[in-house]
């Protein structure tokens, strides 16, 4: 591995932003990487979160800011810096770090070992490494969506929501090119999309921990529900050849 790409995408995220590239930055000076970049994709905030990652990137070469047409959705935040990203992988996590981004060992380990092109982080395939659970509704509902993931579109992960994935550039490319939603069902329809092209995806657990301030309400939680509905049509229809 000898380029990465970080993508963020971000929605009034001023206030968890410098700690997180504080983090990411310090990650990446440690690494014999050739070539790294953080990429952070404004989702139309409202707040200062643009200006800060502009402020930063005059300190950062490696730090650029990426803007969307107004407030579009995760799903859209997440294709637009993955297709903008030069990195020969590129990994997209949460502005928040709920998985501390030392856990990228992991998921570039398993792509070693399993010679795959997609590595996944998951919370479900060791729940010891949660150290700070989310609520228990939020939780059981994460499990009964997982269940419904796996029954509508035949995908065997145990956690397809974990804010934390490895793509190689090329499978990237080849799989957002393709990928339609723009809300929190992207990430089912990005596994969906690669298991189609044969792209072979790792699931590997990673440590998480619940950061409070979330962006999922319980309509946009519904939402991804209809998601997988909508990825079965999107198939039937072709738009994912």
């Amino acid at each position: 591995m000898n380029s990465i790409s970080i993508v963020v995408p971000a929605y009034n995220e001023e206030r968890r932003l410098p700690s997180t590239l504080d983090a990411l930055a310090g990650y990446l000076a440690a690494r014999p990487w050739q070539f790294t970049e953080i990429v952070v994709v404004d989702d139309g905030s409202t707040d200062g979160t643009a200006a800060l990652v502009e402020r930063r990137a005059t300190e950062t070469p490696a730090l650029r800011l990426v803007r969307n047409p107004g407030n579009r959705g995760k799903g859209y935040s997440v294709r637009h810096g993955m297709l903008e990203a030069k990195g020969e992988w590129i990994l997209f996590t949460d502005a928040d770090l709920s998985s501390p981004i030392g856990e990228l060992d992991k998921l570039e380990a398993a792509i070693r070992a399993e010679d795959a092109r997609v590595a996944i982080g998951s919370r479900a395939l060791d729940r010891s490494l949660v150290a700070r659970h989310q609520s228990a509704p939020r939780e059981l509902a994460g499990r009964f969506f997982n269940l419904v993931m796996r029954l509508v579109t035949g995908l065997r992960f145990r956690d397809t929501q974990c804010g934390f994935k490895l793509f190689e550039a090329r499978a990237a490319r080849e799989i957002f090119l393709r990928q339609r939603l723009d809300g929190f069902g992207f990430d089912v329809e990005a596994l969906f999309i690669a298991r189609r092209l044969g792209i072979r995806c790792a699931e590997v657990p990673v440590r998480w921990s619940d950061v409070e301030g979330t962006k999922v309400s319980a309509l946009r939680g519904l939402d991804a529900f209809v998601d997988l509905v909508r990825i079965r049509l999107h198939q039937r229809a072709g738009r994912y050849r």
